[in-house]
């Protein structure tokens, strides 16, 4: 998995009776430690209110020949709004931030711009025309830096951008007649951007008798040496998930998918007759697409928000049990390496009346988590995000499973919240994981697409 560099504008502004030297070297730190935060900048000079409005049109100009995904708008002293409006009303289509920096001590005094009064007569008019941004500021007094706050908007903003070009595949549709999994195409595209296309499993089938013996024996290898086998499994077993793996690989190098899902029980288990859970353990490892069962269409948005947001693989646990304090999660067949502790472990496995299959059955990280879902209504969209500790389960099983049966990769996540109230809030069976608390981030992205958090 690769995601390109956070890209933003960047344009600072002070009055231009301020000293010209002091302005320009505030704005040009205040770039540098954004720079070292990660993010790529296309910068140009600090505007002042000059009459003939030189500044105004150089910048406006320097910007309009960049690429970026968000504006940084650093008030590094005071300036009349109409030259910061003049500025950036070019850029109205683009989420942006606006940053006030702060003065600072010298000779035991207190040194300032007047950051804060451009920043407070422009924030108002900012949302009064419908700019979509986010305030920070620098305060004089206090170690903490905005910088970091920036850098993370600019992330945020990336996530936004990648989304609206954003492809994902669909093998079938509608696994087991489910509702939550379900999406409408023209909604997304509106209010997220993600396009979904589906594809048929004949297709997939098809090209799986296709892929060339060479390819399959690598696949096998490198499982068997990357992974421990629990139960002796002979290669016969793991061909047909080499090859479906391969062939649904095919199709994603074809058409750029950064994630896909698999129609599952009613699909692959039901027509192919052996379980997916390997094939898109694979898709995730080695084809580094986010992967996700049962045609889990916005669980498969959700996968990339996380991605691009916090560069995790976005993985899926399913809610088995809501306890006292914390509630049960875990999945049935795969989790991503990523998040295994400890070796990938794998054994053959049965359940049901399905054939027997390749189950994922590692230990999973623990530590501080972040779970969110994505769901709509019509065309509102609304992410339920909360946060707790994840922490080794207990033994227990789910029933159905050929005896011994496995302990499937799972977590206790003992909430924040209340476990009802994350009850009375929930919104699918399925939700996506990131380790590290990301509300924030989140919320953000949230309010930057219109979608509700609840």
């Amino acid at each position: 998995m690769s995601i390109r560099k956070a890209k933003a504008g960047f344009v600072g502004f002070g009055e231009v009776n301020s000293p010209k030297e002091l302005i320009d070297e505030k704005c040009r730190r205040a770039a540098k430690v954004l720079e070292e935060c990660g993010v790529e900048l296309v910068y140009t000079a600090p505007v002042r209110d000059d009459p003939e409005d030189k500044d105004v049109n150089r910048a406006r100009a320097e910007l309009s020949r960049g690429e970026f995904d968000l504006l940084v708008v650093c008030i590094a002293g005071w300036i009349p709004s109409h030259a910061v409006i003049d500025v950036i009303s070019d850029f109205a289509h683009k989420p942006m931030i606006l940053w006030g920096l702060a003065g600072h001590q010298e000779d035991g005094r207190l040194v300032s711009t007047a950051d804060q009064a451009g920043t407070s007569a422009l924030r108002e008019p900012m949302e009064t025309l419908g700019y979509k941004f986010k305030y920070v500021y620098d305060t004089v007094d206090s170690d903490s830096h905005a910088a970091e706050k920036v850098a993370s908007f600019v992330k945020v903003a990336r996530a936004a951008a990648l989304l609206k070009h954003a492809r994902i595949g669909m093998m079938g549709y509608r696994d087991m007649n489910l509702y939550v999994t379900l999406l409408d195409q023209l909604s997304l595209r509106k209010v997220i951007g993600p396009e979904v296309e589906v594809f048929e499993m004949l297709e997939v089938a098809n090209r799986m008798g296709a892929v060339p013996v060479k390819e399959v024996r690598q696949v096998i290898e490198e499982l068997r040496r990357n992974s421990t086998f629990e139960k002796s499994v002979d290669d016969q077993t793991l061909e047909k998930s080499a090859r479906m793996f391969l062939a649904v690989k095919q199709k994603i190098d074809e058409r750029g998918y950064q994630a896909v899902s698999l129609k599952d029980v009613d699909g692959v288990k039901k027509l192919m007759q052996f379980p997916p859970g390997l094939v898109l353990m694979l898709l995730m490892d080695k084809a580094g697409v986010a992967s996700i069962p049962e045609n889990d269409g916005l669980g498969a948005v959700m996968q990339l928000i996380v991605r691009y947001l916090t560069g995790q693989p976005g993985a899926y646990l399913e809610i088995y049990e809501l306890l006292r304090d914390r509630v049960l999660m875990g999945v049935p067949d795969f989790v991503p390496s990523e998040i295994v502790d400890g070796p990938v472990r794998l054994l053959p496995a049965k359940f049901g009346e399905i054939a027997e299959g390749i189950l994922n059955v590692s230990k999973l990280k623990t530590g501080t988590i972040t779970l969110c879902h994505l769901a709509s209504r019509g065309d509102k969209y609304r992410m339920h995000i909360c946060t707790g500790k994840a922490v080794t389960p207990r033994k227990w099983e789910e029933a159905g499973w050929a005896q011994p049966a496995p302990q499937l990769p799972s977590l206790e996540i003992i909430l924040d919240g209340s476990v009802d109230e994350f009850a009375q809030k929930v919104l699918s069976e399925h939700y996506i994981i990131a380790y590290g608390d990301h509300r924030q981030e989140l919320v953000d992205l949230c309010r930057l697409l219109g979608i509700e958090v609840i």
